[in-house]
């Protein structure tokens, strides 16, 4: 009798875990498909590139993207919030360019390269987390790749891009943002705005920014592909 209903429970169990990873792998390829629909629906499907305005770049590591921008243009200096006591070696605030990237707190803090990653930290990520982060790194004018791809904006536009990554740390007008130490003496962390979701990724948070801005791009924009393939 008890062999039976060991049985009998490891049946159960094999078909508990065969049910399981059936539910995960449809929820994902459902997933994937909505994200690559969104991707290709445009937002702002009438917008040109201006023939000379101020260039910014989207640069992709494969699973995320930032936005990089001049550190001075169209009347703009981020100096006056990013400023070089927020840095390990104010010596970088002399580079020309910024990148701005938001995500998920433990992700960014727990992870500072790809082979950190833990599954229990993209979990957490990925059911929702009020804990957000906006990663400021100092940079050199990049060079066109195919991870880094330039995008021209007009004067309101930019600015428009810039209120909109404004907006997303946590401070107030000439309020000092929450910091927390980066990765290496060039880049930092500030207090975020906005809760990181399945819906709301790092990529998508992108794409919202170039959406704000008037760009044309994706409608949903959950992947990196979602946002580079625009450009």
């Amino acid at each position: 009798m008890r062999e039976y209903r060991a049985m009998r429970y490891g049946r159960f169990l094999r078909r508990a875990i065969l049910w399981l990873a059936t539910g995960v792998a449809l929820l994902t390829a459902v997933y994937v498909t909505a994200g690559l629909v969104g991707g290709a629906i445009p937002a702002n499907a009438r917008w040109r590139p201006p023939a000379t305005g101020i260039t910014i770049y989207v640069e992709t590591n494969g699973v995320h993207t930032d936005l990089i921008l001049p550190k001075r243009a169209a009347g703009i200096d981020w100096t006056r919030l990013v400023r070089p006591e927020h840095f390990g070696d104010p010596r970088y605030t002399r580079l020309d360019h910024l990148a701005f990237g938001w995500g998920e707190r433990h992700f960014y803090l727990e992870t500072p390269t790809w082979a950190d990653v833990r599954p229990l930290t993209v979990l957490r990520a990925a059911f929702g987390s009020d804990a957000t982060l906006v990663h400021v790194t100092y940079l050199p004018r990049p060079r066109p790749t195919v991870s880094v791809r330039p995008i021209v904006l007009g004067t309101a536009e930019y600015r428009r891009l810039v209120a909109f990554i404004r907006a997303s740390i946590d401070a107030a007008p000439g309020e000092m943002p929450r910091i927390s130490r980066g990765y290496q003496d060039f880049d930092t962390f500030y207090g975020a705005k906005g809760r990181y979701d399945a819906l709301m990724t790092c990529n998508a948070w992108t794409g919202a920014a170039l959406r704000h801005a008037g760009v044309r791009v994706g409608a949903w924009t959950p992947f990196p592909a979602t946002v580079m393939g625009w450009f």
